[in-house]
């Protein structure tokens, strides 16, 4: 959390339109938001500040979500990962709870599915005393 005791999130997603619609949206809900569509400028970026929850896409150019998920877990195990994914299986989903994926959000979604994925991380956070 930053100063204000807001939660503090990154998006990524190679798609610009996804942050676009995201960004707003959590920011009207009281979040400080960071979005990102190059995965190796966000990778930096969390290397240098822990956010409280990534929302980050899978299938990328130049790193994956899945390479960005684990050095953030490994980085800060506290932050909580959410995956949002159009080549959602099986394998991949299995993969991405191993890693401590919190939860996995199939595309198109709604809005709403993320800003409850998010809200129950947040809870989750709490509970464990973050």
């Amino acid at each position: 959390m930053n100063k204000e005791g807001k939660t503090r999130i990154l998006i990524l997603d190679d798609e610009p339109i996804v942050c676009k619609r995201l960004k707003p949206t959590f920011e009207k809900a009281g979040y400080e938001v960071e979005t990102f569509t190059d995965s190796a400028r966000a990778l930096e970026r969390a290397r240098e500040q822990d956010f409280d929850v990534v929302i980050t896409d899978l299938k990328m150019e130049n790193i994956d979500g899945m390479q960005f998920l684990t050095e953030v877990k490994e980085r800060s195990p506290a932050t909580e990962v959410i995956v949002i994914t159009g080549f959602a299986t099986m394998e991949t989903a299995k993969e991405s709870f191993q890693k401590g994926v919190f939860d996995f959000v199939a595309k198109p979604f709604k809005i709403s599915e993320i800003l409850d994925a998010v809200r129950r991380a947040e809870e989750k956070r709490r509970a464990a005393g973050h």
